[in-house]
């Protein structure tokens, strides 16, 4: 691997493993929850451990100040919910463009499976050829998403991570399976790390036992959002979620050091 794509790797990871909190819904979903007030959110969740934070290229002077030295992806392609079909995603930005703005990373998302997946295909396969060139790295967001899909079906799942290396990126970013046993084959079924979306928000235990079994099932960590950038205390989410992928904490440890134990 290219010495510029394993040093910026590691600024987006620790030992590895890897805590992504994506923020880069107020294309899709608006200024909601936890993105109003940007710089708080980052500020909160880098202080509490994620290892990186991603949103789109436009608010990048909103996150440097506040990342406390943290790394920082900047996503490529999005679409809103309120336009024609969400699935459709379009490319936003370049990789001149997130590096100007101080990218460790790019990012993007292919729903694979759905009517737009050729042409995500080969914009993913073109993204991640022009980003290699710079020592760029790519987290590729690849879903199993369209008509008739089983969007937690270890088969499409595994069909979809391995599509993003066949395509050329080096993490990629899939949904979680419902159980590890399951998850395993997602894993096994790329040389790649796999890291979880974290989905709609749960109970703080859901969130922790998702990740606990992510991380069972091989994961190498979460991309997770708005279970965190929208909690109550998204500091105190963050460390929760940071001591089951940096320190390998059961649920129960993780919630009582992160204060939240006592929720049901």
């Amino acid at each position: 691997m290219d010495v510029g794509i394993t040093a910026r790797l590691e600024r987006i990871s620790t030992g590895g493993r890897y805590l992504v909190v994506p923020m880069d819904h107020g294309i899709t979903l608006g200024p909601v929850k936890g993105l109003v007030d940007l710089e708080t959110t980052v500020d909160a969740i880098t202080r509490g451990g994620a290892d990186a934070v991603l949103t789109q290229k436009g608010v990048a002077r909103r996150v440097h100040p506040k990342k406390n030295g943290k790394g920082y992806i900047v996503h490529l392609n999005g679409s809103t919910v309120i336009g024609p079909d969400s699935n459709d995603k379009r490319l936003t930005g370049s990789v001149e463009e997130a590096l100007r703005v101080g990218a460790d990373a790019v990012s993007f998302h292919m729903n694979v499976g759905s009517e737009f997946e050729p042409d995500q295909m080969t914009q993913l396969g073109e993204l991640t050829e022009k980003a290699h060139r710079f020592g760029l790295p790519v987290l590729a967001m690849n879903y199993a998403r369209g008509q008739d899909i089983d969007s937690q079906d270890a088969e499409n799942l595994a069909h979809a991570v391995r599509l993003a290396e066949e395509l050329g990126a080096d993490v990629v970013k899939t949904s979680y399976t419902g159980e590890a046993e399951t998850f395993e084959r997602v894993c096994e079924a790329t040389r790649l790390p796999v890291v979880i979306a974290g989905g709609s928000r749960g109970t703080d235990r859901q969130t922790i036992e998702m990740v606990r079994g992510a991380m069972d099932g091989g994961a190498a960590g979460v991309s997770m959002g708005r279970s965190i950038f929208q909690h109550d205390d998204p500091e105190a989410i963050t460390r929760a979620v940071s001591a089951v992928i940096h320190r390998d904490a059961d649920t129960e440890t993780a919630l009582h050091e992160a204060g939240l134990g006592l929720e049901a």
